[in-house]
């Protein structure tokens, strides 16, 4: 053997060597990491298997493909290094995702002695810095600011909605209709669901033959083309979304209702006139206003509104006062909604009445959003295959981890929703009935 093979020899024995350091030292951050964490027992790279603490039947299996995201979790300590390393498939989990997302709340909250950091921190070390390479397709985060100017706010919508009508075919409802449904109950279809939550605000609203509706954030056009066909308003819907605005057109005509519905691109901000409808829906739309700009939201609504007129804001809301970077946030943010802020409920009905609005009645929709959600991951995962031909194996993975992990935040009560029923005052005539029974005995249409 010569010279050069022996140093080749030798090489190759040094690289052994230190990829099996690497995985012994991920084998201890492991076991440090996840020891006392039920379920997850086991982890592998690729060509490699690390094995935990033994569990008879595990609920989830991560599989890991690159040593960097463990130096990167260690240095970091917190759970955005997974979420970014699955949704770049660095690494992936095979079993129960939503017993997988305990793992956010789990490294929040554990801590270790300075010992044991110190073992984490010489054990990260001698771990990758950087992944070897990202697969093709890298999901590129969104870089808003909350400007919430005209110009930022197309932009941020156009990054969440435009992403491709055929992909939301396949995991919405019959009606495309993206925010929480209404379950009768736990056993109904989403369909079902769907159709009974539209129903609900129409009811709500009192919605008359002749009225003129606006749709605020109409989305593919289900609420303005229902309200239309079923209560006899005309109906006009406004959004940012230009893939959605062209699907809303398309279902108009193809549901022959051009002479009661409209739909166009337009800016809240840019609604002309005064007192100009009768009733005013908001479904899933406010959280991307800006906390800053809900006096210029709540203002222009209270324009547009004639005296008497009924207003229904459906929104997410949060467990804490304004919007501060935590790990939830960052993630929606950064992946998902870029312009998007949440507020207590409370806070959000104290802006309303600050503007004028009488509340009227306001409903906990928590749960239902909890089972919409997990519908729509059951969906997008049953039809995961024609999902990644329209969006890519990053986007896909987003949406999935993004909606299983709200499904998670709205079952532990971190994030809610809430129906707020409000008027704009007229001397004192209440625009609503004594009791609520004209809602609720009322039937769904089907």
């Amino acid at each position: 053997m010569n010279d050069r093979n022996l140093s080749a020899s030798s090489s190759l024995a040094e690289i052994d060597a230190a990829h099996s350091s690497q995985l012994d030292a991920a084998v201890r951050i492991l076991n440090q990491l996840l020891g006392s964490f039920p379920g997850a027992t086991v982890l592998q790279t690729v060509g490699d298997e690390l094995n935990l603490i033994e569990v008879a039947t595990p609920k989830f299996k991560l599989l890991l493909r690159d040593l960097s995201v463990l130096r990167k979790l260690v240095f970091n300590r917190s759970p955005l290094p997974l979420a970014d390393a699955y949704i770049n498939g660095l690494i992936d989990v095979q079993g129960d995702l939503y017993a997988a997302l305990g793992l956010k709340q789990y490294f929040q909250n554990f801590d270790f002695s300075l010992g044991k950091r110190w073992a984490l921190v010489r054990d990260a070390l001698r771990l990758p810095s950087k992944p070897r390479e990202f697969p093709a397709g890298q999901f590129a985060a969104g870089g808003f600011r909350h400007r919430h100017s005209r110009n930022s706010d197309k932009e941020a919508i156009s990054f969440h909605y435009d992403v491709s009508n055929d992909f939301y075919r396949l995991w919405l409802d019959e009606q495309m209709v993206y925010s929480c449904a209404y379950f009768e109950t736990p056993d109904d279809t989403l369909e079902k669901a769907q159709s009974g939550k539209l129903d609900l605000i129409c009811r709500k609203l009192r919605l008359k033959p002749g009225e003129r509706l606006l749709d605020i954030g109409c989305g593919w056009g289900a609420m303005v083309c229902w309200a239309a066909k079923h209560y006899g308003v005309t109906a006009h819907g406004i959004t940012l979304s230009e893939r959605q605005h062209e699907y809303a057109q398309q279902r108009i005509r193809r549901e022959g209702l051009e002479d009661l519905v409209t739909v166009e691109l337009r800016d809240y901000r840019d609604l002309e006139g005064e007192g100009v409808y009768d009733k005013i829906s908001s479904i899933g739309m406010f959280e991307h206003v800006g906390l800053a700009n809900l006096p210029v939201y709540n203002a222009t609504v209270m324009r547009v509104l004639k005296p008497g007129g009924l207003f229904l804001n459906h929104g997410i809301t949060h467990d804490c006062e304004g919007w501060k970077q935590t790990v939830d946030t960052e993630f929606i943010n950064r992946y998902v909604f870029p312009d998007g802020e949440l507020d207590m409920v409370s806070n959000i009905q104290r802006r309303m009445e600050q503007t004028g609005f009488e509340i009227h009645d306001v409903e906990a929709l928590r749960p239902h959003y909890a089972m919409t959600l997990r519908h729509w991951v059951n969906r997008l995962e049953a039809h995961r295959e024609e999902a990644l031909q329209h969006v890519g194996e990053a986007a896909y993975r987003v949406w999935r981890l993004y909606m299983a992990a709200c499904a998670r935040e709205f079952e532990l009560g971190g994030t809610g929703i809430y129906q707020i029923l409000s008027s704009k005052r007229n001397n004192g005539i209440s625009p609503v009935p004594l009791t609520r029974q004209d809602i609720y005995a009322g039937k769904s249409v089907a």
